[in-house]
């Protein structure tokens, strides 16, 4: 990995030092840490099922209830979860005296954050896509349903919600407010932003080795975009990009091509 230009980390006294570490042990036990461990007892569950991890199935989008109207309560809970998460980190930056702008996510600008996002959904996208067929094709990833929504009024809406709420989770609690904290407790760039990408692939385990690997890789990358630009949104809209086309492709070719698992 290169190095990342330095960023002076203000002086902090003993107990300030403690508090921030206190801080993101909270925000990760609640938020994506205690994930991580989950996602991995789940692939040593799969692991050492007798069908081994290749014959499982995880279904990212699924529905919750019988009845359509408590289904879509359900899947907006959801999403209320995830932005109520990153919101979180956004305060708690916030009461520390750095704003959203300080990390990039101020009002999104179109014609300086769209290029960017779609080379970078590209960039992640489609060699994922491989990574996880591959993965797949040798025994190393479940099989992913990315959407198990019952054929409701709401469900493609849904769907495009839930690819927004992860994209602003992850990248806002990952990338934005990890990175922050870690560099003001004098960290290196680079190591920053390989514990930003292990938490990144740890929480993505659940999915194989492949998912994980791959989720470590998209960290590194978007970690180090952020880290050279300090520009937020574009990662942002790039990773709802790529969820959404994953959401709403498998929907589209279920059932249509042979080559999709």
């Amino acid at each position: 990995m290169f190095t990342a230009p330095e960023q002076p980390a203000p002086e902090l006294t003993a107990r300030e030092r403690l508090g921030i570490r206190i801080e993101i042990v909270v925000v990760l036990a609640v938020t994506f840490g205690l994930q991580g461990v989950s996602a991995a007892l789940s692939l040593i569950n799969s692991a050492l099922s007798p069908e081994g991890v290749s014959g499982r199935t995880v279904a990212l989008n699924a529905s919750r209830s019988d009845h359509s109207f408590i289904d879509l309560l359900y899947q907006l809970v959801g999403v209320a979860r995830l932005a109520g998460w990153a919101a979180l980190g956004l305060y708690l930056l916030w009461r520390s005296g750095i704003g959203p702008r300080v990390i990039g996510f101020a009002v999104p600008r179109t014609r300086a954050d769209l290029p960017p996002a779609v080379a970078l959904a590209a960039l992640i996208g489609v060699p994922g896509l491989g990574l996880y067929l591959i993965a797949h094709a040798l025994g190393f990833s479940v099989t992913i349903v990315p959407s198990a929504i019952d054929d409701h009024w709401w469900r493609l809406p849904v769907l495009i919600l839930s690819a927004c709420a992860n994209s602003v989770a992850e990248e806002v609690l990952v990338v934005g407010y990890l990175l922050t904290r870690l560099r003001a407790l004098g960290w290196s760039p680079n190591s920053s932003l390989l514990a930003s990408a292990l938490l990144r692939g740890s929480y993505h385990l659940y999915q194989g080795v492949g998912g994980g690997l791959g989720n470590v890789v998209m960290g590194l990358i978007f970690g180090r975009y952020w880290q050279r630009t300090n520009k937020l949104w574009p990662l942002v809209i790039a990773h709802a990009v790529i969820d959404a086309v994953a959401y709403l492709g498998y929907v589209a070719l279920r059932g249509r091509v042979d080559w999709l698992p």
